[in-house]
């Protein structure tokens, strides 16, 4: 679909509604004109006539994108070896869209407006580093650690639910002992059916567990390696390991410097306090926002420090014995953690 209604020559501001396979463009004039609104494929040689259409009508200035860190992250890279801005765009607000009614090239038109007003103002993760490599490491590695633990989980429950010979061979068996025993069973079918059966799975469960903590190795090997390069200074902090900072390197992205502050980056990280005060009363509130997976690298930190540091141990028995609880000084533990990791993201 095609629309055009004011003429070429101005300056252009770009906005893209993302799709799997069709990415929905509108082109705006710098006072909020449409000038056109096309569909292409979610592809290098779309993102290149989707680029030429915005050219065609003037000085490409800015594009605001929504979805850049889903199907919008190739022609976010796209742009930006082209030179063009590339802003951020939050998914339109829901409430109005309820009342306006909802379509790919409205979106199109709202991102393009997001970025021309001001509202819409982030700058996107590059994803063309090495923080991007690890990103999918950490993501094969999650899935593989999440499969293991269910395959041990499914070998418990059939040794006690199996047959009793199973259950007295079985019974009292560490991990490591349970996987090494069930991956070497060669089952028979002669005899009776539930045991041949249950030795089978629990066979099938053993050999998959062993597959896994190989895979794991070899992924842990390629992680540590990056992460090493990539951010040395950062894992000779107290409590901070591989797992930690491939983690916060993730949520910060191979462009960093797009986090105006430390401030921004504990909010990023979902530990800056949020002010809910009312009237009289003056007081904040957990941030439930930000990337929830940093959050949990920051909380690990913390536990470890707890563990092993004596000033860390010091400091929450002495904002104990001020009145407040375990969980608020582990909340501003984490704050004072991400404010320490922050000077030691890698810089471009």
């Amino acid at each position: 679909m095609a629309m055009t209604i004011v003429e070429a020559g101005c300056t252009v501001i770009g906005g893209v509604d993302t799709h799997l396979d069709v990415h929905v463009a509108a082109a705006l004039d710098p006072i909020g004109g449409v000038l056109g609104v096309e569909s292409f494929d979610a592809s290098p040689q779309g993102f290149k006539a989707m680029f030429e259409w915005m050219g065609a009508f003037g000085t490409v200035s800015k594009v605001g994108i929504e979805g850049t860190g889903a199907y919008g992250a190739g022609l976010g890279r796209f742009l930006a070896k082209a030179g063009i801005e590339v802003v951020e765009v939050d998914r339109p607000n829901r409430q109005a869209r309820r009342k306006k009614g909802k379509s790919d090239p409205a979106d199109a038109v709202e991102a393009a407006r997001a970025v021309l007003s001001g509202r819409a103002t982030g700058t996107p993760k590059s994803r063309d580093g090495s923080v991007e490599a690890i990103r999918a490491l950490l993501v094969a590695k999650r899935s593989a650690r999440d499969a293991r633990l269910r395959a041990i989980h499914q070998m418990r429950q059939l040794s006690y639910t199996g047959p009793d010979q199973l259950r007295s061979r079985l019974k009292d068996l560490s991990i490591t002992e349970l996987v090494a025993e069930t991956a070497a069973m060669r089952p028979r079918s002669s005899g009776d059916p539930v045991v041949y059966a249950t030795k089978v799975s629990l066979a099938a469960l053993g050999r998959r567990v062993l597959s896994l903590e190989y895979e794991l190795i070899g992924i842990d090997e390629l992680l540590t390696t990056l992460v090493t390069t990539c951010a040395p200074e950062m894992l000779e902090l107290f409590g901070v390991g591989i797992d930690t900072t491939a983690t916060l390197l993730v949520t910060a992205g191979d462009n960093p410097e797009r986090l105006r502050s430390e401030a921004t980056w504990a909010h990023l990280c979902g530990v800056a306090p949020i002010e809910a005060s009312s009237g009289k009363v003056t007081r904040h509130r957990l941030d439930r926002g930000g990337d929830r997976n940093a959050n949990q690298a920051l909380w690990r930190i913390v536990m470890t420090r707890l563990a092993c540091d004596p000033r860390t141990r010091e400091y929450m028995e002495r904002r104990t014995k001020e009145g407040r609880s375990k969980r608020e000084v582990i909340r501003i533990l984490k704050r004072y953690v991400a404010r320490e990791v922050f000077k030691y993201l890698p810089r471009a």
